[in-house]
Formats: structure tokens, sequence, C-alpha cells
């Protein structure tokens, strides 16, 4: 059995539990890790203030400081897309190691150890609530920390390996978080964990709730070595007249901001 701690929005952090595979667990874990994998998740939803608790224990649990420069051995690290530079933005060409780069040349900002790794895909990152690719989006996806979003325009899956920052050394992280906006459908979008070919499991994000449109999902495995993590994001790419269930259309369309993980290392 997995032995996973859970964190809902209704309990305080200090009232952790370790649980078996029953039904509780569906509502996070569609796919049961291996015996003996220990995770620990912290989820939310609704606006930014109803999940900021959430968000700031995965930090906690992912480690302090936050890190801005290569060389830290520990603490965390973050990617909310607000540095990308505007001949990066709303348009589909953001390059897949821009937050993974080695070149000494390089601002700090781009060695973050993070590496996108889709065969064929096509990145975009929008300050418009990506409103250029259809206009309904405009009041559709909303931003935890403003003002730009990420999508993947080709594909729902999105694959994320690690480099020991400034290099190009490959790395593993301890945990991987992910806040998404407008998750409608509690099948739609999860994140699964690897150690290297080894699933730690497929954990979903919590849907949206009234007072707001952000799901936070973020896990932590004290015992594991999480080297990829695969992210899915709806059930459908955005494209010019696909709409969104809440907006009359068919689809859950969900799009994502902040990354936060535990600083990439090969210790």
């Amino acid at each position: 059995m997995k032995k996973t701690i859970y964190f809902n929005v209704l309990v305080i952090a200090a009232m952790t539990a370790s649980t078996s595979c029953n039904k509780e667990n569906d509502a996070y874990v569609t796919t049961d890790p291996p015996p003996n994998v220990t995770a620990v998740v912290r989820s939310a939803a609704g606006d930014s203030a109803g999940i900021v608790v959430k968000v700031n224990e995965f930090r906690l649990l992912s480690g302090d400081p936050l890190n801005a420069a290569p060389g830290a051995t520990a603490g965390r690290r973050e990617v909310n897309w607000d540095a990308v530079p505007a001949n990066l933005t709303n348009a589909n060409n953001f390059p897949f190691s821009f937050f993974g780069e080695s070149d000494a040349a390089l601002p700090n900002g781009r060695k973050r150890g993070l590496i996108l790794q889709n065969a064929g895909a096509t990145f975009r990152v929008d300050s418009t609530a990506f409103s250029g690719v259809d206009a309904s989006y405009s009041s559709q996806f909303e931003t935890f920390s403003k003002k730009r979003l990420f999508a993947n325009m080709a594909a729902i899956v999105t694959e994320v390996t690690f480099k020991v920052p400034g290099s190009n050394t490959d790395a593993f992280v301890k945990g991987f978080g992910v806040i998404f906006t407008d998750v409608d459908n509690a099948a739609s979008t999860s994140i699964e964990y690897f150690n290297g070919t080894k699933s730690l499991g497929v954990y979903k994000a919590p849907i949206r709730t009234v007072a707001g449109s952000f799901s936070f999902l973020g896990v932590g495995f004290p015992n594991e070595k999480v080297t990829r993590v695969r992210i899915t994001s709806g059930n459908a790419v955005l494209a010019q007249g696909v709409k969104d269930i809440s907006n009359g259309g068919s689809k859950d369309l969900v799009v994502m901001d902040d990354f936060i993980y535990s600083e990439p290392s090969v210790n």
C-alpha cells in the first residue's frame, strides 16, 4: 500500500495523517504509486487568498530560501513566467530550455534547472489571458502571479525534467507543484511523478470553486528522487473557436501559472 499524507483545505497544517489505499484517497490519486512510496500532498482550490496557505506550505516543504542563482545545495526554485521577455510573449515560440540554460553569459534568472521535454510541442507564455487565441479566454483565465500564464498549445500533456541550475547535468527534485487556472472537471488535470521509469503516482488537481478559479497541487517525496513530471492540463488545447465548458463549450480548458519545486540536485 502507498503511504500518502494529505493536507486538505479544511484541515490545519499540523493535523497530518498517513493513509493507505482507500476511497478517501481517490479524490487525489488516480494511479496508485508503488508499494512503500511516501507522498506528501498539498492541494487547495479557490481565489488567491484561498490557496495561498497551501502554496506557502508547499514552499516550506520544498525548502527555503527561494534561490536566484546557481550553486545552491538546498532551498527551492519557482517559475512564474513574468521574467519572459516581450518577444517570447503572446506567441507560440517559448523555448523549451528558457529556464534551464547553462550559458554563463545569460542572466541567472534563466538558470533555474527546468527543461520542457515534449517532442513537437508548441509552448506559449501569454500576458493577455490568451485572448489573442480566442477572445472568450479574456474572462476565462486568471493569474495568480501577475501577469503571464503558460500553456502547451499542441497537447494537453507537458513533461518537465531537471538540470542542476546553470549546468547541463541531469538532476532530480524532491517535490513539484503547479498552480492551475480554471479546472472544471475533476478528472481533467493531474500531475504524474517519476523516478526514472518508475511512476510515483498520478495526483489530481482539485476543481475550481465558486470563490475563485485557481487549483493548486504540489506533491513532495521525502524518500524518492523525482527525475520527471508529466502534467496533464485539461482535456483540450486552446484554439480559436474552442470554448470552455463554463463558457458554453464542451471542453475543460486549463492553463498554468506558477511552478514550484525543490532545488534540483544530483545528491
